[in-house]
């Protein structure tokens, strides 16, 4: 279904008209730049009959609700009765304020329809001011983003791919919960389909793939030939699983079974996926590859997947591992992506480098509480230029809180051991996103 955005300009016209006119088309240039799918109608919707009528043409999955001047609850109570979906009210900032006439009264008609939406129990976002302040532009952008990134959680086909390991339960994924919380549908398949999917291969017909990933990661050639031959044949195995299958993220198991059943291990064609915008996490962690499909949608980015392992109270720093599915593209400029062996297991090829800096980034977690309620956490820095901390890919974030004390925070609330970091400040648009689920977002 393609995304729809609708702006509802409601109000009476017992207001001064020439000014509302005025912030009605500056109204509709702002947000034709943020939203191309945006859907507004031809004049300001000054009675109820013209705001049905506009209604009746929407099928959306935003709706922006402005007060172009005060209306009554009347007007917010019918976009209610006609879309069950997220909702942003909108106020606009008096542009003169001289002792005469009130031009607009839009701060009235924001709590008019507010308080209809709170004994409704409806949530919905809100912002104040005009469409030429830039903190507008950016919260009713952050707020699409996060609306776009709901619909395209119901059009996403998330696969685990085998189980979790023991003692790796917090990564394990209900399909019904995952329907019913993120709208996303969840299928379960054994990692052992893919390694005889991948066994079944040619050299011939995995050389297309290793010549794709020579052209990528460094060092490849440093790698046991059978290996890389049997890495090409997962890479193959998992790619075309995902095509044929129209899967858009994918959660898999990777020890001990990539060693022990198939001798090469699954790190770098996760690596791979992640770079064809496929997120993929290891260790089976369903909800961990759900966070990196957020953060890839809402930045474009592959997102990086990893544990908390290291943290410097001096520099403020949080340091995030993994053993090397990193995404190529994220590795630094002077080494670029390197292969290496499994930092434990003594098998490769993985991967191994530090990644590339970015001056805004933001840390997440789709998670759970104790008592099975979803949570999300967010937290923002900035990834600093360093090399590789460890054997494996890794990437430093100095937090713009006390790193200190987020990290025993986040121990005492009990998050779980996986963080995605995106490449982008993406906190506004996890926040908007939690409030259309109904997840409490914590910030850290």
């Amino acid at each position: 279904m393609k995304f729809e955005c609708a702006y509802i300009p409601i109000g009476v016209p017992t207001f001064h008209l020439e000014s509302a006119q005025r912030e009605f088309e500056n109204s509709i240039s702002m947000l034709k730049s943020v939203c191309e799918d945006i859907k507004y109608p031809d004049e300001m919707l000054l009675s109820i009959d013209k705001l049905k009528a506009f209604l009746d043409t929407l099928a959306p999955q935003l709706v922006i609700v402005q007060n172009i001047t005060f209306a009554n609850a009347a007007y917010i109570s019918e976009v209610l009765k006609y879309f069950d979906c997220p909702v942003l009210l909108w106020t606009l900032r008096e542009p003169v304020i001289d002792g005469g006439r009130l031009r607009l009264n839009s701060l009235t008609g924001a709590f008019s329809a507010a308080n209809t939406m709170a004994a409704l129990g409806r949530h919905f976002e809100y912002v104040f001011g005009s469409p030429a302040e830039e903190s507008v532009r950016q919260k009713i952008k952050a707020v699409v983003s996060a609306a776009k990134l709901k619909s395209a959680m119901k059009a996403l086909k998330l696969v685990q791919i085998g189980h979790t390991p023991q003692g790796f339960g917090f990564g394990r994924a209900n399909d019904n919960e995952m329907l019913k919380n993120f709208g996303v549908t969840l299928d379960s398949i054994e990692a052992r389909e893919l390694i005889d999917k991948a066994k079944a291969y040619t050299d011939d017909e995995a050389a297309e793939y290793l010549e794709k990933a020579a052209g990528c990661i460094n060092c490849l050639s440093d790698i046991p030939e059978k290996n890389r031959l049997d890495f090409a044949r997962l890479y193959k195995a998992y790619y075309e699983f995902c095509r044929d299958n129209g899967v858009g993220a994918i959660a898999s198991r990777c020890w001990p079974d990539f060693f022990v059943s198939f001798g090469t291990p699954v790190c770098s064609a996760l690596a791979m996926l992640n770079d064809l915008g496929i997120p993929a996490a290891c260790e089976a962690d369903a909800y961990g590859a759900l966070s990196m499909f957020a953060a890839q949608y809402l930045t474009g980015n592959p997102a990086f997947f990893g544990d908390p392992v290291s943290m410097d109270e001096g520099e403020n720093t949080i340091t995030f591992w993994h053993c090397g599915t990193a995404a190529c593209s994220l590795a630094r400029e002077d080494t670029g992506a390197v292969a290496d062996v499994h930092c434990n297991r003594k098998i490769g090829p993985t991967l191994d480098f530090g990644c590339k800096p970015c001056d805004a980034a933001t840390i997440i977690r789709i998670g759970k509480k104790a008592n099975g309620d979803f949570r999300i956490f967010v937290s923002v820095g900035e990834i600093l230029d360093k090399p590789k901390q460890f054997n494996g890919t890794s990437l430093v974030v100095k937090t713009k809180s006390n790193a200190a004390e987020i990290i025993n925070r986040a121990v005492k609330d009990g998050w779980e051991p996986h963080f995605a970091v995106s490449y982008g400040n993406i906190s506004e648009e996890m926040k908007a996103l939690g409030g259309m689920l109904g997840i409490e977002v914590v910030c850290y």
